[in-house]
């Protein structure tokens, strides 16, 4: 059979990981000057002549993120087709098509459809994500040809060309920024971040920092939020980083855990039969004479081995998970990722609005002391109020507190003028008219460019002068508030003489007012967690499932967070330390860190592949773009229903209400998928390995065919509807408390000492049959026909109804029917086989195939066996329970 069945004919591809990345000219473009990155790429300030772009396109190709290239249907049949088990049921088809067993080559026919239909379906959906990218693209950018601008097709620009950047332009390419005023880039589809990088022609970072935190290179399928700029295009299409990105959510998935195991359990089944049909063949030809008779036999027991309710079990095994997932909010979108997420021991998820309720808070509201002050409430809730630009989720935070517009005289103010925010200075001013006549500046910002603009602090009543041991004592205060993981501003004020306008449209408030401030105090903000966190990673710790925590937010913030919700933070790894580590290095690390701060796509992907080089499954929650390729690594993705569209592509599993609690309940509800496709499998190969030494024995010591083909499939058919229950099974608690995964070990254990059970009770009815019975009567013709008749008979009969008793053993570690009990459904379908099997002997259908009635000595003698045989199992399981082998 191996010889047939090659390992390698269904061996996947073999393929490099697809792994996000930063062209490496990128890196060294930015430690270069202008004049040498020119020289580098080939280029100069005016840009390429299009003779030269022409060339350089036709060597580089398009900029474009992936080739519009789909896999014919022809090709993702083949994929379906190639696996052993859909092989190796085609052939059996065959043959019993050939043989005249139409009703055993119709179910293998059906397992084929199901299994090969499911797989194209998945494979049809590949490359859908990376379609979802190159959505993101725009359609032209502004090129120099020959020192003349031009709207360029972006898919036509190259290596080299000088682009111009405007507010609202998307950057075309990977590129090396020449020349900057204000300019401003917000790159969070790549990096998570809420607020835009400024970015500047000198590269300001040190040569280890991560490259997308480049001071100097701005990144395709980013934009520019305001600013301008020259840059040069340095990589293009599949070279750049988001190129990277689309290659790998369009990569094939590999193989999962739950594949390649579902993969060794049929080798294992091909290896029992590679030895035993043979065998059969040859000693069944050698003593009975008869070869015609003795393939025949072969193939039933070939047929009778095969897993062929396998593809039948798995599917509605997990259909059926699918549907219980969704009534607890979790949609399925491949349905064997349900196993992964029950066998999923470390989950990976970002911080917003997964720990957190992703909605930022006004928390404190201080003096420079750090002690409330409602008075700095009132000063932050009018300079929000007044404002008239975008209202940030800052000033939306301290606009929640409405109880604060009486105490701020709201109504008694009139706004003078209004300085607007820019991000050079990061403050935002505006100008009120008081009561008293006097106008005053209200400005907020950050602690680090207000503090200059400020000539006095205000404490206990009095004003004292921002002198150095002052601004020291100040800034450890605010930094304070910043370590604790706030998001941190400072409220500062002056009360000037009015100002008359010359105008109407005069201004008469200017930056240059912002000077000679009064420190106020702080208004400090936070992405509170979520009051479900804390008991949900509890609940996932209880159930073996580890979490980690990879965000694009910085180490302050998302180590309160964690702190707050009861994950360890005692090792945080940030993305500088990730970009320096090799692969072996990051596993180690990475199995003792639970808080990973200021990790790019690229370092959530690494960090992803070296727990799965630990034999880890891993499952990883996100929502943004930058997560795709996480998503896509990862064992098991999973998203929102509020995510992304490329992150929604990319995901296996996708909730509908984003909380751990609710993923929780799939986990559960995915190890009792798990837990009993696992009952099948240990059914049926222990099954198999039992009889493939009864019938061996038989083989050998009887001296006609131990049991006719048409019965030995009609044995498997019935045994197989008995199993058609499996699905609907009830699992044991404790089977669902730890994660559990393939385990071939564990399997060839339960099979090599559960297995023969059956055989020694198989044994025990042909000496039943042939001793007590006198099945050795060979005489006469007629004698030997009854002889046959009558052992093929109380074989069959025994060998069905230990089997289908055996179920309710092997389907719980515990006593069964004790400790714990089937579905009704289970029992049900175990009672009507068991039914058939005693009534099929004397039926019609029982003359028809062969059988004829059983002594009444028979029933008794049968009874004692079935007891005997379930002691014996339940003792030898729990034998190894206590061992630990299974």
């Amino acid at each position: 059979m191996s010889g047939v069945l090659p390992r390698k004919l269904f061996a996947p591809k073999r393929r490099e990981k697809v792994s996000v990345h930063v062209s490496p000219l990128v890196v060294e473009s930015a430690a270069k000057g202008a004049a040498d990155v020119y020289a580098l790429l080939r280029s100069r300030a005016e840009g390429l002549t299009s003779d030269e772009a022409t060339v350089r396109l036709a060597e580089q190709g398009p900029n474009v993120l992936a080739k519009d290239q789909r896999v014919g249907l022809g090709r993702l049949l083949w994929r379906a087709i190639v696996n052993p088990l859909v092989v190796l049921l085609a052939v059996l088809a065959a043959v019993s098509f050939a043989t005249g067993d139409a009703r055993a080559a119709a179910v293998m026919l059906v397992m084929i459809l199901l299994s090969v239909g499911l797989k194209l379906i998945q494979e049809a959906k590949a490359n859908s994500a990376a379609a979802k990218l190159k959505a993101m693209i725009s359609v032209t950018a502004t090129a120099r040809r020959g020192g003349v601008p031009q709207e360029i097709p972006v898919a036509h620009l190259v290596v080299g060309d000088v682009v111009q950047l405007a507010a609202g332009d998307m950057i075309p390419g990977d590129v090396r920024i020449v020349q900057a005023k204000d300019l401003f880039v917000t790159q969070g589809s790549l990096t998570g971040e809420s607020f835009p990088v400024e970015k500047y022609d000198v590269e300001k970072a040190t040569a280890s920092t991560a490259p997308l935190e480049l001071t100097s290179v701005a990144f395709l399928g980013t934009s520019v939020e305001s600013g301008s700029a020259t840059a040069v295009v340095v990589a293009t299409g599949k070279d750049t980083y988001l190129g990277g990105m689309a290659q790998a959510v369009g990569e094939e998935p590999a193989p999962t855990a739950f594949d390649r195991g579902i993969t060794r359990f049929t080798w294992l089944i091909l290896r029992f039969m590679a030895v035993m049909v043979p065998l059969v063949f040859v000693i069944n030809g050698i003593t009975k004479g008869n070869w015609g008779e003795a393939f025949f036999f072969a193939v039933a027991v070939a047929v009778g081995l095969t897993p062929e309710m396998l593809p039948m079990i798995v599917t509605v095994c997990l259909s059926k998970g699918a549907v219980a997932m969704g009534r607890r909010k979790v949609i399925v979108k491949r349905i064997h990722a349900i196993q992964n997420l029950g066998a999923m021991d470390v989950l990976c998820t970002d911080k917003t609005g997964t720990l957190t309720m992703d909605r930022v808070t006004l928390e404190r509201y201080c003096d420079v002391a750090l002690r409330e002050d409602d008075s700095v409430l009132a000063l932050a809730y009018t300079n929000s109020h007044f404002q008239t630009g975008l209202k940030n989720v800052l000033d939306r935070a301290v606009l929640a507190h409405e109880e604060t517009h009486a105490h701020a005289r709201i109504p008694e103010m009139i706004k003078v003028d209004e300085i607007p925010f820019d991000f050079q200075r990061r403050i935002m001013s505006v100008v009120v008219g008081a009561p008293d006549g006097k106008h005053r500046i209200i400005s907020k910002g950050a602690p680090e460019t207000l503090f200059p603009r400020c000539a006095t602090f205000q404490l206990d009543g009095q004003r004292l002068p921002m002198d150095h041991p002052h601004i020291e004592s100040l800034k450890k205060e605010y930094e304070q508030l910043s370590t604790d993981g706030f998001r941190v501003l400072a409220i500062a004020t002056k009360e000037v003489d009015p100002k008359t306008r010359r105008s109407a449209t005069d201004v008469p408030y200017g930056k240059a007012d912002e000077c000679d401030l009064v420190l106020n105090g702080y208004v400090a903000f936070l992405d509170p967690p979520k009051d479900t966190c804390a008991a949900a990673i509890g609940a996932l710790r209880g159930h073996g499932v580890s979490v980690k925590v990879l965000t694009g937010d910085n180490e302050l913030v998302a180590r309160r967070v964690c702190k707050e919700v009861g994950l360890p933070t005692e090792l945080v790894l940030v993305g500088d330390d990730v970009e320096k580590m090799t692969d072996d290095q990051l596993a180690g690390a990475a199995e003792k860190t639970d808080l990973f701060a200021r990790v790019s796509p690229a370092h959530k992907q690494r960090i992803i592949r070296a727990l799965q080089s630990r034999e880890h499954t891993i499952g990883f929650m996100g929502d943004g773009i930058n997560d795709a390729p996480a998503l896509h690594a990862a064992d098991v993705g999973i998203s929102v229903d509020t995510a992304v569209d490329i992150a929604k592509e990319s995901a296996d599993i996708i909730l509908l209400e984003k909380s751990l609690l609710v993923l929780d309940e799939g986990v559960i509800e995915g190890r009792k998928v798990f837990a009993n496709i696992i009952k099948y499998v240990r059914m049926g190969a222990s099954s198999n390995f039992g009889n493939m030494f009864s019938v061996l024995g038989a083989s050998v010591f009887v001296p006609y065919l131990p049991m006719l083909p048409i019965q030995i499939l009609t044995n498997n058919l019935l045994y197989d509807i008995g199993q058609t229950a499996v699905p609907t099974d009830a699992v044991d608690p404790d089977r669902v408390q730890r994660p559990r995964s393939w385990d071939l070990k564990e399997l060839t254990r339960f099979i090599v000492f559960i297995g023969p059970c059956s055989s020694l009770f198989d044994y025990s009815t042909y000496v039943l049959m042939l001793y007590v019975f006198d099945c050795w009567d060979l005489s006469t013709p007629a004698a030997a026909a009854h002889s046959q008749r009558l052992f093929q008979t109380g074989w069959f009969v025994e060998s069905l109804l230990t089997q289908t008793l055996i179920i309710h053993i092997i389907r719980t570690d515990k006593i069964p029917f004790l400790q714990s009990r089937p579905s009704r459904t289970m029992l049900l379908t175990s009672l009507f086989i068991m039914v058939i099997g005693v009534a099929l002997p004397t039926s019609p259908l029982g003359r028809y195939l062969g059988f004829t009635t059983l002594p009444p000595l028979y029933w008794p003698a049968l009874a004692l066996t079935l007891v005997s045989y379930a002691i014996l199992t339940q003792g030898v399981k729990m034998w190894l329970l206590r061992r630990r082998w299974i």
